[in-house]
């Protein structure tokens, strides 16, 4: 699944909002910006190589998912030492695992399809999440 596809599959997505900036394309729900539910970096910036997107072809799709999916998906990852420029492979975010966030650089196959699954999940809690601030 190249970058294409999985922006035109989260932006067919119910109210979907897009913004581009330091080289990431944030995706949220509805007018409320304050936490994208999805986001896919194009490439290395200042505030970040961990992954070297530099390389030719090479994005990262991150997703915000809920507790027990990110715990399901991963296990435990305190203390692992991970390799974020890893194709293909799902990660915790490199800064926001805390807040159940994960990664993936170039999904294909099985892991596309996951990745998809995975980003509707999102796209549902930021829904419900802003249905709760009644926006």
């Amino acid at each position: 699944m190249n970058q294409s596809e999985i922006e035109a599959f989260v932006e067919s997505l119910d109210n979907v909002q897009r913004e581009e900036n330091f080289g990431y394309i944030f995706f949220f729900v509805g007018d409320d910006h304050r936490l994208p539910f999805t986001t896919i970096a194009e490439t290395d910036n200042e505030y970040e190589t961990i992954s070297n997107l530099s390389r030719d072809g090479v994005f990262r799709v991150n997703i915000g998912i809920n507790k027990a999916s990110f715990e399901a998906l991963l296990g435990d990852t305190d203390g692992a030492t991970i390799d974020y420029t890893a194709l293909n492979l799902f990660m915790p975010h490199p800064d926001y695992a805390k807040q159940h966030f994960i990664c993936i650089l170039n999904p294909e196959g099985e892991n596309a399809e996951r990745t998809k699954q995975l980003i509707v999940e999102a796209h549902v809690i930021a829904a419900g999440r802003l249905l709760r601030r009644g926006a």
